[in-house]
């Protein structure tokens, strides 16, 4: 299965962390990433809406949670345990943040005559 994680936490809450400790929290991450999980730094957020068919764009965050999204991450796990399992150890879960987990379905198959 497939998973988004979204990974929530303020930049004050990772910089008490010791040296160390902030290590040992991106070596999890790396192992992720040896996993072939993506992990990315998200940037400035941009809203899009288009009421009556007219685009308008907005900054900042759609939604608003006790702290702001810094990062995603989508990985591969067998099941919700397993998932929770491995982000349970990452910088934002630790370091006073939250790590939001989703399911992603199975990719719809594309005809590939339709695909851009």
């Amino acid at each position: 299965m497939k998973f988004l994680c979204l990974a929530y936490g303020r930049e004050e809450d990772w910089l008490v962390l010791s040296e160390s400790q902030r290590s040992e929290l991106l070596a999890q991450d790396d192992m992720l990433r040896q996993r072939g999980a993506f992990i990315s730094v998200v940037g400035d957020p941009t809203v899009v809406r288009t009421p009556a068919g007219t685009p308008h764009t907005s900054p900042g965050p759609f939604a608003t949670a006790g702290a702001p999204l810094v990062g995603f991450s989508l990985l591969e796990a067998v099941d919700l345990d397993e998932a929770v399992r491995l982000v349970a150890h990452t910088p934002c879960a630790v370091a006073g943040g939250a790590i939001e987990v989703r399911s992603l379905p199975d990719p719809v198959p594309t005809n590939d005559a339709h695909a851009h």
